[in-house]
């Protein structure tokens, strides 16, 4: 069995059909890790989540912060924005199955040695420690209740994380350090930066260059932040190399770290 994580897709179905094309891909022998941001941005949405879904077991999936929009929307939380691209999907026929199937993905996969998550880890957190909390998300996100995880998350107070915090404030910090984390400062407050690395805020760092951060044991597999782009280190592997601004859509072969890309294509709105 060989593995392949692929970075952020965000819509672009001719893109990770060329990746997986490229790969040789075999869903009988071979699994897709996918980092989250399955859609929004580019033109094929519901093609992505489409065959993604239909791979069954030969995928793996963790949630990113654009796919839980998709569930905020269609849920009635929150409303469209001139950039989103999502449209396809909400007017589709098996909406409903789509959503019950991606509110039932995890926040986070761990695997060996890897750790999955789309966007990062807060230094204080221990590997356990990050397993147990996205559990305490996944179980509501997947209930009944899951409309209380996506009204925190888009309608609620956005509280540093704390143990000590409780109820829907736990619930949505806990989501935004796992789906929205670029850069924090030593204490794990979180920056909404989005841009190059070098050009952080004043006492904010990448997520993975905090000292002595307690994940430091496994090997990050994440994607989220385009302006980082594919960025390998040997416990760290960011691979959102930014396919939707027509840069390049990126998969690794974890058992060699070999790595495979296609060309991408701008598709977003200004």
């Amino acid at each position: 069995m060989t593995t392949y994580a692929i970075g952020d897709v965000q819509g672009c179905s001719m893109q990770l059909k060329q990746l997986v094309d490229s790969i040789n891909f075999d869903p009988a022998a071979d699994r897709l890790w996918f980092v989250g941001d399955l859609v929004n941005r580019g033109s094929d949405s519901l093609e992505v989540l489409r065959y993604i879904k239909r791979l069954g077991s030969a995928a793996q999936i963790v949630l990113g912060n654009h796919d839980l929009f998709l569930l905020a929307v269609a849920a009635d939380i929150v409303t469209l924005r001139p950039k989103d691209t999502i449209q396809d999907v909400l007017a589709a026929e098996d909406r409903a199955e789509l959503m019950d199937w991606l509110r039932r993905q995890p926040l986070h996969y761990r695997e060996r040695s890897f750790f999955m998550v789309h966007a990062g880890l807060l230094p204080q957190w221990t590997i356990d420690e990050a397993v147990n909390l996205a559990r305490e998300v996944e179980a509501v996100l997947s209930s009944p209740n899951y409309r209380i995880v996506l009204k925190a998350l888009f309608r609620g107070l956005s509280p540093r994380w704390d143990p000590a915090l409780g109820g829907d404030e736990r619930l949505a910090s806990i989501t935004r350090v796992l789906t929205r984390l670029r850069t924090c400062t030593p204490a794990g407050d979180l920056s909404g930066f989005s841009g190059p690395p070098e050009q952080a805020p004043a006492g904010y760092l990448p997520w993975f260059r905090i000292p002595n951060r307690k994940n430091a044991d496994a090997t990050v597999i994440c994607g989220h932040w385009a302006a980082l782009g594919l960025h390998i280190e040997s416990n760290l592997l960011a691979i959102d190399s930014g396919c939707v601004w027509g840069k390049e859509l990126t998969a690794v072969r974890l058992e060699d770290r070999e790595i495979f890309q296609v060309a991408g294509v701008r598709r977003a709105r200004p």
